[in-house]
């Protein structure tokens, strides 16, 4: 087949890669007429699974979709699809990539996940059925990769009929099931519950169907030929058991397909979306020259819009992460919170939070009882806010107690935002220590886990804000331009490539040449 101009050129010996996914976002024009449609977002790995999806897409691999069909999220843009299909008599929905499951259970369904764990249970058993008895063969993949633990049975369907299977780590939350539960969903899994984890060693499947227990994230790296986690950090902290609230048999798993050589730590990244030379929600636009102008001009925006001081020398730190007391440190913060702010009074320090999250109350109480409403903003996430405050902030906070990987200390550094961050999993993998002299390091790490560890890392970040801006422009414009460079689909796509290639024995995109 012909291909455009520039573009690559897929071949029929390219192998047909499924990727499953619960939620995903901005998918490629060319995969479907309803591409656009299809935004269904819990967390990161909605931005994740769309940015790998793309890249793969755009550099030629025969790549598909299975994802639930949310007709409720997907709303007016998917109805008025359907019914210009159905006026003009031609499919509804196409199947040549984008593979919607139907079931009663999506159709209503204003969030992905609810409060209710039988319920996201049920709407994962749901998924995983139509994914096994429709999607994968219509589609005859000849690798299929899925993402957490909403897809943790279809590695051991894989396995059992032979379809090499990568399973991918991006939250450790996970969740428990019964065969019988299984079966009454639909699925046949008799068929393969020999590959699947249980709470105990089960000894029959009779013996085991109602009262032996199923954990869907531990079956899917049990099951799965190949595994990875998104920091190789964190990966080397399960299997070490530095976090308290892995399951033990995740961590064997996880240590067994280590020592195995097959599971590995790759780095999610940016999309596309986050690049300060063209972000359509910023005031200015810029790149690592000139970055300075633009960054106070972006900055002036942000305090009109947030009601804070007007003032393009203030020192602004920016929280991007969702206010989670257990993961994201918002405790540590807090202690500090009022102190910080009376410290670096002169320097009219401001912070900035576009975040929601259970933390949220407590720093608008920090914030209204020593009247800092000039200096400090907490409002609800908004993307339009989230682009401007990073193209607008000097440092980004993200003190986490744990990270499997983190994106926003990456987009900080490429916006010229220096992260800091304590010194663990995807954040160590992402972030080095500034140092000027060396001419190396991209933000400010610390450790152990402690408040006042947080408030010598932020009195660094003030150290280095008060040098000369001749000296801060040198490093900020060389960050940006590395980070750029570095924290990428791009490199994150082909990384995944080399999994697939690894798993498959031949290229993922064979054959692939430039029309002229």
């Amino acid at each position: 087949m012909s291909g455009i101009k520039g573009k690559p050129t897929i071949t029929r010996t390219a192998p047909k890669i499924l990727i499953v996914t619960p939620e995903v976002t901005y998918l490629p024009d060319r995969m479907g007429a309803i591409s656009e449609c299809l935004t269904a977002k819990a967390g990161g790995l909605a931005d994740v699974s769309a940015s790998l999806i793309g890249q793969l897409f755009r550099q030629g691999g025969d790549i598909h979709v299975a994802l639930p069909n949310y007709r409720a999220i997907f709303g007016d843009c998917l109805t008025s699809f359907l019914k210009k299909e159905q006026t003009a008599m031609q499919r509804v929905i196409p199947e040549e990539r984008l593979h919607l499951a139907e079931d009663r259970a999506f159709v209503h369904r204003e969030h992905i996940y609810s409060g209710d764990g039988e319920d996201n249970v049920r709407f994962s058993l749901a998924f995983q059925r139509e994914v096994i008895h429709h999607v994968i063969p219509r589609v005859g993949a000849d690798l299929i990769h899925c993402n957490d633990w909403m897809t943790g049975l279809i590695p051991a369907f894989a396995r059992q009929t032979g379809i090499p299977c990568l399973f991918t780590i991006h939250n450790i939350h996970s969740m428990k099931t019964s065969m019988a539960l299984i079966e009454e969903s639909g699925i046949d899994v008799r068929y393969f519950w020999d590959h699947l984890y249980f709470d105990r060693m089960p000894y029959g499947y009779v013996e085991s169907r109602d009262t032996n227990t199923i954990e869907l994230l531990t079956s899917g790296v049990f099951a799965a030929q190949f595994v990875n986690i998104v920091s190789t950090t964190f990966l080397r902290e399960i299997i070490m058991g530095q976090h308290d609230f892995t399951s033990l048999p995740l961590q064997q798993e996880l240590k067994n397909k280590f020592d195995a050589g097959c599971a590995f730590g790759i780095l999610n990244a940016p999309g596309g979306n986050f690049d300060p030379a063209t972000d359509s929600d910023i005031a200015r636009n810029y790149g690592p020259q000139g970055h300075t102008a633009a960054k106070r001009e972006n900055k002036i925006a942000l305090q009109q819009t947030l009601g804070l001081r007007q003032d393009e020398h203030a020192p602004v730190f920016f929280w991007p992460s969702r206010l989670d007391p257990v993961q994201k440190g918002c405790p540590l913060l807090a202690e500090i919170f009022d102190h910080v702010m009376d410290k670096y009074r002169e320097q009219s320090l401001e912070i900035v939070f576009v975040a929601d999250g259970a933390y949220q109350t407590v720093f608008k109480d920090i914030v209204a009882i020593h009247d800092l409403h000039e200096r400090a903003a907490v409002v609800n996430f908004n993307e339009t806010l989230e682009h401007l405050s990073y193209a607008a902030a000097d440092f980004v906070l993200m003190p986490s107690r744990f990270e499997p990987c983190g994106l926003p200390q990456m987009i900080g550094s490429i916006y010229g935002a220096l992260p800091i961050v304590h010194d663990t999993g995807g954040l160590h993998d992402t972030v080095e220590t500034l140092d000027i002299t060396g001419n190396v390091g991209n933000g400010f790490l610390f450790q152990p886990f402690e408040s006042r560890e947080l408030l010598e890392a932020i009195d660094q970040a003030m150290t280095f804000y008060r040098m000369p801006v001749p000296v801060k422009e040198r490093q900020i414009e060389r960050i940006m331009r590395q980070s750029a460079e570095t924290f990428n689909d791009t490199v994150t796509a082909q990384e995944y490539i080399h999994l697939y290639e690894k798993m498959l024995k031949r290229p993922v995109i064979p054959n692939v040449s430039m029309s002229r």
